[in-house]
């Protein structure tokens, strides 16, 4: 039930979490996942003193404005959610007023900052990570072939700078859309063939693009075991490694043991299969707990939320940076033909985050 109020050993301290319960569409079983995923976190810290209490948004900035309103006013220390940005926004007003932190679910970064912690995969926060990797396995000279999209965007620019950064290059790109792939990739075959130096090509794609990518790359006779296929955590999606051009390919990503150990608690407690982003209910919960032994009105502090060694959560390490955004420690793992597998291992600490 949107009010059911789920309540630890004493329950002294309250924590809200705005999600789209009754909206339309799939948003409102998106909802009940992340709001069973935090339940969840409780039960596996063993009844911590939090009371739980899930509020309503309806999937509206109007809607979240009001269950902000609602939460401030049961006294909650901290509000995990909404979900959606517009969303975020509003409920942010209130909450910013009230001194009330929030922890949400969007990828917009622009919501994010003054109060307002985002603990969502960020676009383009992972390609250092893949960068940095590849450099230190002698790639050096990358060729780019990015999807004509706002994450395309974002990852691209990521990739130059971190590129730039490492003192690599990246001398040939193309761009595509559904109605190029095509002419793309052959620009892209045409630079390996002619005998330019191309150790890698960057591919910021996903589970909408690859599918029909990776064919026409093998086609063209771009393989990953030709020239090292790069991606991001787009990448992350079950049966990637159907896809043949695709076997050998390096992304980065949460260590999936985290995730597969999560999911088995989740359907053994709640039946059927979470959904990927059901992990962030779990681990804003987790972070919740870790701080709520902390003295009132220190809790959920400044300080306390954007500690620099962070928090280990279902998908390995993440810490709340000062301008609300988020950063993580993640494995680089290799396409294999049956499951991925990790082929250098997650930070255990950011101490040696550094030293990928």
């Amino acid at each position: 039930m949107p009010g059911e109020t789920i309540t630890g050993a004493t329950g002294s301290v309250k924590v809200a979490l705005l999600l789209p319960i009754s909206a339309p569409g799939s948003a409102s079983s998106v909802a009940k996942a992340l709001k069973q995923a935090a339940e969840l976190a409780l039960f596996d810290f063993n009844n911590p003193d939090i009371s739980l209490v899930p509020k309503d948004t309806m999937g509206t900035p109007n809607g979240a404005r009001a269950a902000a309103q609602s939460a401030v006013k049961d006294g909650a220390e901290l509000i995990i959610g909404p979900l959606f940005a517009q969303e975020v926004s509003a409920a942010a007003q209130v909450a910013r007023s009230a001194g009330v932190p929030m922890i949400a679910f969007s990828s917009d970064e622009k919501v994010a900052g003054n109060g307002v912690y985002l603990l969502s995969f960020l676009a383009g926060r992972d390609v250092p990570r893949i960068v940095s990797f590849a450099m230190s396995r002698g790639k050096r000279n990358f060729a780019v072939l990015v999807p004509q999209t706002a994450y395309g965007r974002i990852a691209e620019a990521a990739f130059a700078k971190a590129v730039a950064s490492g003192g690599g290059s990246a001398p040939v790109r193309a761009s595509f859309s559904g109605s190029n792939m095509e002419s793309a990739v052959q620009q892209i075959a045409g630079a390996v063939q002619s005998g330019k130096q191309i150790d890698a090509l960057f591919l910021p794609a996903g589970q909408e693009e690859l599918p029909r990518l990776a064919p026409q790359l093998a086609a063209a006779g771009l393989t990953s075991a030709k020239v090292q296929f790069i991606g991001t955590g787009q990448w992350d999606y079950p049966n990637v490694g159907s896809q043949q051009a695709l076997i050998g390919g390096w992304y980065p990503a949460p260590d999936p043991k985290g995730w597969n150990s999560f999911a088995q608690r989740y359907t053994k407690t709640f039946g059927g299969t979470p959904p990927r982003i059901a992990s962030l209910g779990y681990d804003a919960m987790s972070l919740a707990v870790s701080l709520s032994q902390n003295p009132p009105g220190q809790r959920y502090s400044f300080s306390q939320l954007t500690r620099a060694s962070g928090f280990a959560g279902v998908d390995g390490l993440v810490r709340l940076l000062p301008d609300g955004t988020s950063e993580r420690g993640l494995a680089i793992l290799e396409v294999r033909p049956g499951s991925p597998s990790v082929i250098s291992p997650a930070p255990r600490s950011f101490n040696t985050a550094s030293s990928y």
